[in-house]
C-alpha cells in the first residue's frame, strides 16, 4: 500500500511529458485515501504492427472547431492489448502513453500531440514497422518491471550491439539531461521496456544494458540497427530525488567555492 500511495503522489505531481494520456482514474481506499489506479510496468505484452501514420486535416477539437492533427493506427496481432479496451483507455506504444480513440478487435487509433512527436520516435514510424505494446495496469497489481509513466523524456541512439553467449549487450547514447539520471543497476525504460542499466559513461554520454534470449524475442529493440532511435524514460523516483537535492548541491558547491577563495586569499 505504501508503494501505491508513493506512486500516486509522484504520478499526480508529474507533468505529462511526452505522453498523450488523459488523467488517470481515481479510486478510494478503505481508509479514505485517494490513489491512482493506472500506470505501466515496462513488461511488453506484445509487438504490434503499424498500420498507418497520417495527418488528419479535419480533426474535431475541444471547442467544436476543426484542426489538423497526427493519427497513428496500430494492429494488435493477438488482440491482447485490446482486451477490456474502451474509448479513452491508455496503451503504451514504444513506451509512450497514448489514448485509444477508436478500436475494434485487432486495431486501434490514437492521436499524437506535437510534444509527443518532438520527444519520441513515434513520428518516424512507417507502415509495417513493429512497436512494443502494453496496457495500463492497476498500481496495486503485479508489477514485474518498475513504475513506468509512459512520459518519454527523449530519444537515444543505439551505438553498438554485441552478442555475449545467448545475451545481447546494447550501448545507447543519450543527452546530458537524461544521462545525469542514469545510474548503474538502476531502472530505465527503453521503448517502453523495463531494463536494468549495466555500464554508465557520463563523460562519453552513453550507457549499456543486456537482453536475455527471451526478452530479445519479445521486444522491438534488438531489431533496430546501430544508429536507430529508441525512446528513453528515466526512473521517476530518480527524477524527484534529483530535483529535491539539486538546489542543495548547488548551494554546497557555491559555499565550497567561497571557502576555497578565502583560503587562497589568506595564503
Amino acid at each position: 500500500m505504501r508503494a501505491t500511495l508513493l506512486f500516486a503522489f509522484f504520478h499526480g505531481a508529474a507533468s505529462f511529458m511526452a505522453g498523450s494520456c488523459p488523467p488517470r482514474a481515481l479510486a478510494r481506499t478503505g481508509r479514505g485515501s485517494t490513489v491512482i489506479l493506472r500506470m505501466f510496468s515496462g513488461i511488453v505484452e506484445e509487438m504490434g504492427e503499424v498500420v498507418s501514420l497520417t495527418e488528419n486535416a479535419e480533426m474535431t477539437l475541444w471547442d467544436g472547431s476543426v484542426g489538423q492533427g497526427t493519427e497513428l493506427v496500430v494492429r494488435s496481432p493477438s488482440g491482447i492489448v485490446l482486451d477490456g479496451a474502451y474509448e479513452g483507455a491508455s496503451i503504451a506504444i514504444n513506451g509512450v502513453c497514448t489514448t485509444v480513440v477508436v478500436f475494434d478487435e485487432h486495431t486501434f487509433k490514437v492521436g499524437l500531440a506535437p510534444e509527443t512527436l518532438r520527444r519520441s520516435n513515434l513520428g518516424d514510424l512507417a507502415a509495417g514497422e513493429r512497436v512494443n505494446l502494453e496496457r495500463s495496469l492497476p498500481a496495486d497489481g503485479r508489477n514485474s518491471g518498475h513504475f513506468v509513466q509512459g512520459h518519454v523524456d527523449c530519444t537515444g541512439t543505439i551505438l553498438s550491439k554485441e552478442p555475449d553467449g545467448e545475451s545481447l549487450w546494447i550501448k545507447v547514447a543519450a543527452p546530458p539531461d537524461l544521462m545525469r539520471l542514469v545510474v548503474p543497476k538502476g531502472f530505465i525504460a527503453i521503448d517502453g521496456t523495463s531494463l536494468t542499466v549495466c555500464e554508465v559513461d557520463q563523460e562519453g554520454g552513453w550507457f549499456s544494458f543486456m537482453l536475455v534470449a527471451y526478452t530479445q524475442a519479445k521486444i522491438v529493440v534488438p531489431q533496430k540497427p546501430v544508429g536507430g532511435k529508441v525512446n528513453l524514460e528515466a526512473d521517476v523516483f530518480g527524477k524527484y530525488v534529483a530535483q529535491s537535492v539539486g538546489g542543495l548541491l548547488e548551494r554546497v558547491a557555491a559555499l565550497e567555492a567561497e571557502v576555497k577563495a578565502l583560503k587562497e586569499a589568506k595564503a
